[in-house]
This record gives C-alpha cells, sequence and structure tokens, in this order.
C-alpha cells in the first residue's frame, strides 16, 4: 500500500462513523425523541459501556451511517445554548485526536464549519484534508434542539457527509442526546479501506460483540464497522468532555476539556488507545493555539 493511499485511507478512516439501525430513526422532534429514549430504556439500563449510552454500526452497500443515543448529567437548559454556534462546535471537535483544524466563516443561514482532518501526530494544514460543511439549527425550543452538519464531498470520492445533533431534556438534570454521523462512498474509497483495514488497522476491533472466542472471551466487531465504532465513540466523548468543562472558569475550561476527553478515551483502551496522554495534550495545544491564532487573523481581516 503506498504512501499516498495509506494516508488517504487512513484519513476516511478518521471520519468513518456507522449507524444504529436496531435504534429509532432520527425523531426530529422532542416528543419522537423521548420515545426513542422509552423505547431504549432497558438497554440503555443494561449495556456494556456500565452507563445510558447505546452504540451499534451496520455497513449498507454504499454507505455507512451512525447514532449514538446517551443520558448526559447535564441540565437542558446548559446543553442547548452549548451546542449552538460554530464557535461552539470548533471548540468541541477540535478534541478529537485527527481533527487538525476547525474554521467558521458566515453568518446564519450560511455558516460554513471548514474541517481538517489528518494523521495522529502533528502535520501541515496542508497535508491534511479539509471539509466544509454548512451548518444550521433546524430547531430551537424550550424542549427540543437539533444542529445539523452537512458537506457534499469528503476524501476518495466520498460525499454526502450529514452530522446531526439532537437534545431534549428528561428532567431538570439530565438531557438525552442522539448523535448520528453518515456518509456514501465509491469504489475508490472501499478500495483504500480494505487496504487499510487489511494493513496498519489489522487488530483493530470496535465495540459490538459479534462472538466468542475458544477460551470464552468476547470477539469484537472488526473492519469498516470496527473503525466507525470507534469514532462514533470519540466524537460523542468529545460532546460530553465539552459540556462537563462548562462549569470550570472560562480560562480552564480548554485544559480540562482536553484532560477529560483523554481519560474517558483511555477507558476503552483495547478499542480506543492510539498515543499517552502528554503526547496527546501536546500536540492538542499546539493545535488549539494554531486554530485560535487563525481565527483572530481572519477577524482582523473581516474588521
Amino acid at each position: 500500500m503506498n504512501t499516498t493511499l495509506r494516508h488517504l485511507a487512513s484519513v476516511l478512516a478518521c471520519v468513518a462513523l456507522a449507524s444504529v439501525f436496531a435504534a429509532p430513526a432520527f425523531p426530529q422532534d422532542a416528543g419522537a425523541l423521548r420515545a426513542a429514549h422509552a423505547q431504549l430504556r432497558e438497554r440503555l439500563a443494561n449495556n456494556p459501556f456500565k452507563r445510558p449510552l447505546v452504540l451499534e454500526s451496520t455497513q449498507g452497500d454504499v454507505s455507512l451511517k451512525g447514532e449514538v443515543y446517551a443520558v448526559v448529567e447535564q441540565p437542558f437548559a446548559v446543553v442547548s445554548p452549548a451546542l449552538q454556534g460554530t464557535a461552539q462546535w470548533c471548540d468541541l471537535l477540535i478534541l478529537h485526536l485527527n481533527v487538525k483544524h476547525c474554521g467558521a466563516t458566515g453568518a446564519a443561514p450560511a455558516e460554513v464549519l471548514t474541517l481538517v482532518v489528518g494523521r495522529k501526530f502533528d502535520q501541515p494544514l496542508t497535508d491534511a484534508h479539509k471539509m466544509a460543511f454548512r451548518y444550521s439549527v433546524p430547531a430551537a425550543t424550550a424542549d427540543y434542539l437539533r444542529v445539523k452538519m452537512a458537506a457534499e464531498n469528503g476524501p476518495l470520492g466520498t460525499r454526502d457527509y450529514q452530522i446531526a445533533v439532537e437534545a431534549t431534556p428528561l428532567d431538570a438534570k439530565r438531557t438525552f442526546i442522539h448523535l448520528s454521523y453518515s456518509y456514501s462512498y465509491g469504489m475508490a474509497a472501499r478500495v483504500a479501506m480494505q487496504a487499510y483495514l487489511s494493513t496498519v488497522a489489522r487488530d483493530k476491533v470496535g465495540f459490538s460483540v459479534v462472538g466468542q472466542g475458544d477460551s470464552g472471551q468476547p470477539v469484537y466487531v472488526g473492519g469498516l464497522r470496527g473503525v466507525a465504532e470507534r469514532n462514533t465513540m470519540r466524537y460523542y466523548l468529545a460532546v460530553e468532555a465539552y459540556l462537563g468543562a462548562l462549569a470550570a472558569p472560562p480560562a480552564e475550561r480548554l485544559e480540562k476539556r482536553l484532560r477529560d476527553w483523554f481519560t474517558a478515551i483511555e477507558k476503552h483502551p483495547l478499542q480506543l488507545h492510539e498515543m499517552e496522554r502528554d503526547e496527546y495534550l501536546a500536540m492538542k495545544r499546539r493545535e488549539v493555539q494554531r486554530q485560535q491564532a487563525l481565527a483572530a487573523g481572519a477577524a482582523v481581516k473581516v474588521n
């Protein structure tokens, strides 16, 4: 597998997520989302994560889609404003080790999030892949939030990227969140990913148990579904880390987000461990500093 193909496949892997077809379809209003919570109540209470979270994956012929349903110990009055705004989403998305940069341009209803995704180490932005997501908030009411991001094109001919998050209060202290990510792909992406999964990622697994080994140990899903599940969890944990840091003083929130995200990731070392904490923190501090500097420069040009 040549270096260019390996790089593109790795980039594609970092944005690949999968779907939760066993869970309800994307509800798109408060009543339907609360109904989804009721339908998932047993699985939220009893699952391998030992927390109220449901994660599944599946792969279609030319598409992947992923969803997480989870309960967070945060009031909806905190969650809803925190998850609205391109600046907030850039602060959130940069936590993922593959996200090298996030920038926002335009004004509502034509805002754009430019996401640069790359390898799991420092690299110039020109060596990574840029994706432009149209950002919108289709619904923001007293008991329901829906945020949507859509990109027409991605690496290796992938297309039709859709990121959506919705939330509704369960009570005064808890919020039910649903995160979904999907995209379509063609032959070039399929070949690149197959090469990636047979070399660099051949020993990596996801979270779903698909069998049992000779000694009774669980056998976890691999392949594209494994890639999907790992990244689904990484992005969802970024949401949790972002929300959890809001109670800290503003000057301390970035460091808390970074540390909390890495701590959460390391609770699943088989699936999610990629680097040591100090390496991650140093890389992300540099990337955030670059992101802030570029945002400040863009603001000066506008003014």
